[in-house]
């Protein structure tokens, strides 16, 4: 069991910054694969970015490349979005994901936090 608590969301201007987090708790958390996906208003739930268990690897939707960075320290059972250069359609849900396949998600999900990006 793993059970994910995000933080870091709230209200940007278009072009800002915002760096979530995922705090993870229950065993065996550097073995996962992490990922963070959103979900806008009226929109299907979508693949952000992923990050292999050793931090080794990194993936990211086309749509999220070059401004988002995706991180982890096993040794705080974290892991971490950097988003820069934040758009009007950045606006969504996040929620942090473990045990997937990238693209696809894991059984466990945190609860979300909210990215507002006015423009």
């Amino acid at each position: 069991q793993v059970q994910l608590v995000e933080s870091g969301g709230g209200l940007v201007q278009a072009g800002g910054s915002l760096r979530l987090s995922c705090a993870a708790s229950g065993r065996s958390f550097s073995s996962y694969v992490m990922g963070w996906f959103r979900q806008a208003p009226g929109k299907e739930r979508e693949f952000g970015a992923g990050i292999s268990w050793s931090g080794g690897s990194t993936y990211y939707a086309d749509s999220v490349k070059g401004r988002f960075t995706i991180s982890r320290d096993n040794a705080k059972n974290t892991v971490y979005l950097q988003m820069n250069s934040l758009k009007a359609e950045d606006t969504a849900v996040y929620s942090c994901n473990a045990g997937g396949i990238v693209p696809y998600p894991g059984h466990y999900w945190g609860q979300g936090t909210q990215v507002t990006v006015s423009s």
